[in-house]
């Protein structure tokens, strides 16, 4: 590789419910620039397309050819022709992803599942490295899973494989907003674990907060215990539907590190009577894992693929490790 003006670069983005986060992703992996801004409550992929214009504006800045672009997704997404068929917190139903960005930036597009495509960065860079068969379940405002066993990831008949977060798993439970009664991510999510300590009397708190005060507070124990052991039930199926040799957990829920896990692998145990529970890691990606997973689908459709093999963790990790700019919107 020569100068900078042959340095290919691709432009990737993590589209979630609250906050966008792009980058600019170069051949080596090596992150040269990122934004990260608000997502807005309508008209999300006007805003989506005007971030992927800044960062190809950057991209030639920096001095460095874009080839190619992803965008990775919450919702049911039919990944083979970029459309998000429906994803509830971005107003989306039927959307044609894929054709809206091609049009914008004439590049070639790829369109992904934002928690599958995390997976795929997991199992290439993360806690899952080298691993076949395995569950990644980044825990937030909602619960989803990226499903991988032998090498494939399970997308489903429709593409909404992975909605682990509304397994109803408590008979007759709280009801959820998508309509159900007991999901998993009623207990299980930072919303879900703030919402319910508030119903019971404890005030408003986040649920770093609500950690925090875990071995001090009889609410917060008790929320947190129940919360646990809805979780460690859930993963207690996936473990007999799938066998995953290891289940990676992600998101702020991840965060809490000894306090979930060491009761977490307790209930585990005791609720599987004939068989031992699969390894249970935290993520080594966190945040970044959907962002690193969109520049892999970036280099794919610019047919560009094998520039991954090169990769190592230690540069897609350590490019990630710098300050981001506060979340604003482009406009």
């Amino acid at each position: 590789m020569t100068g900078d003006h042959h340095r290919r670069t691709v432009l990737a983005v993590d589209l979630g419910g609250t906050t966008m986060k792009g980058a600019v992703v170069d051949e080596r992996g090596s992150t040269l620039a990122r934004r990260t801004v608000a997502t807005p409550s309508h008209d999300v992929e006007i805003t989506l397309v005007e971030l992927f214009t800044e960062l190809r504006d950057l991209a030639v800045t920096a001095a460095t050819t874009p080839v190619g672009a992803a965008v990775v997704t919450p919702g049911s997404v039919d990944e083979s022709r970029g459309v998000v068929r429906y994803a509830s917190n971005l107003g989306w139903q039927d959307m044609p992803l894929l054709d809206v960005l091609a049009s914008a930036l004439s590049l070639p597009v790829a369109v992904g599942h934002d928690v599958r495509s995390a997976g795929l960065a997991e199992q290439r860079f993360g806690a899952a490295r080298g691993r076949d068969d395995f569950v990644l379940i980044p825990i937030g405002t909602g619960v989803a899973a990226a499903l991988v066993t032998r090498g494939g990831t399970v997308t489903g008949a429709t593409g909404a494989a992975g909605e682990f977060g509304h397994i109803p798993v408590i008979a007759g439970g709280e009801p959820c907003a998508c309509g159900q009664r007991g999901c998993l991510e009623v207990y299980v999510s930072g919303a879900g674990l703030a919402r319910r300590y508030a119903a019971a009397g404890g005030g408003e708190r986040s649920s770093r907060e609500i950690v925090g005060r875990l071995g001090s507070d009889a609410i917060a124990d008790r929320v947190w215990t129940e919360a646990v052991g809805v979780l460690a039930q859930g993963l207690n199926i996936l473990t007999l539907l799938l066998d995953p040799g290891v289940i990676v957990l992600g998101g702020g829920f991840s965060r809490a590190g000894d306090a979930l896990l060491e009761p977490l692998a307790e209930r585990m145990t005791a609720g599987l009577a004939w068989r031992e529970r699969p390894e249970v890691l935290t993520s080594e990606l966190a945040d970044e894992a959907g962002r690193i997973g969109a520049a892999i689908l970036a280099f794919g459709a610019a047919g560009l693929g094998e520039v991954i093999d090169a990769w190592s963790a230690a540069s897609v990790i350590g490019s990630t490790r710098t300050p981001q700019r506060s979340p604003v919107p482009v406009r």
